[in-house]
């Protein structure tokens, strides 16, 4: 059984090979996983992925190739430990390379979300800055929009908030769109001041102005201390979630070789290692979304 279904693996590649006319077969494959991606994924995160390629953060396909190798010859070598088949295991394998995409889609949205909190910083930073030269909110944000120190998206959305000021001749149709695009409480206790400042007046705008400017700084300082915080959790938590795959040696050693093949025939042993292995990669699954998310954001 095994024999021909590896004759029927290598077979459907040479088919593969030769349809394509000699391309190699790695670059039929991702080009066919393209076009699924641009076909069903949503617009946000091709907004998102685009922006990480355009950063050069984005896997290249070597590094691609290189994690489907790693996970694949995991996935192999932690289900044959398990269950000591094959067929088992070449399910394991296909299983975790079809979720590279979504480990790809995570750190996609990490570096994203990286960079949009240092385009937050820069948004607010420089507004405050140049609102203490013009003592105008729209003047400081075209000020800020003019000197070319934001990126997209964040350019774009400055440019919307002074249309819209001048549109409907006040702020807070420009100020809720902003609130409403980037959800940190820096931006928002900004805004807030400044609709204070144009609204009501200020006896000490400066000293206030300076106070946020300490905060900004203090939540750039406990952000950038969270992120060495994440990546040494990350090491920790993944070390951890391999030792838990690989407790099963241990029942090994504890019953033997002989006994341990003897309880595989049992059909709910092999529910329960199933259950073992899907709970665990689930549990390592979760780790991973929480480490690549809302970096920056409160």
């Amino acid at each position: 059984m095994l024999e021909v279904l590896i004759v029927g693996v290598v077979v459907a590649l040479i088919i593969i090979y030769r349809r394509q006319e000699g391309a190699r077969v790695y670059k039929y494959i991702v080009g066919k996983a393209t076009n699924v991606y641009n076909k069903y994924a949503p617009y946000s995160f091709k907004e998102v992925r685009e922006k990480t390629k355009e950063l050069g953060l984005e896997f290249t396909p070597k590094q691609y190739t290189t994690q489907i190798a790693i996970m694949g010859t995991a996935a192999f070598a932690i289900s044959y430990l398990y269950f000591y088949n094959i067929i088992i295991s070449i399910i394991y394998v296909i299983a975790a390379i079809a979720f590279v995409p979504y480990l790809a889609y995570l750190r996609c949205k990490k570096s994203y979300s990286e960079f949009i909190f240092e385009q937050v910083q820069v948004y607010t930073t420089n507004v405050i800055m140049e609102f203490e030269t013009v003592k105008s909110f729209v003047r400081a944000l075209e000020g800020v929009y003019a000197s070319g120190v934001l990126e997209e998206p964040l350019s774009s959305d400055v440019k919307m908030m002074i249309d819209l000021a001048y549109e409907n001749g006040f702020l807070d149709a420009s100020i809720e769109y902003m609130n409403e695009r980037y959800d940190y409480y820096v931006v928002k206790n900004m805004h807030q001041l400044f609709l204070q400042i144009t609204k009501e007046g200020s006896r000490d705008s400066e000293g206030s102005l300076e106070n946020m400017l300490n905060d900004i700084d203090m939540l750039v300082e406990s952000v950038y201390r969270d992120r060495v915080d994440r990546s040494n959790f990350h090491k920790q938590f993944i070390q951890f979630g391999v030792i838990l795959y690989i407790l099963i040696m241990l029942i090994q050693l504890i019953l033997g070789a002989e006994t341990y093949n003897d309880i595989l025939g049992l059909w709910y042993v092999n529910i329960m290692l199933h259950a073992i292995i899907l709970i665990n990669s689930y549990f390592l699954l979760n780790g991973e979304k929480y480490y690549c998310e809302n970096v920056g954001a409160e």
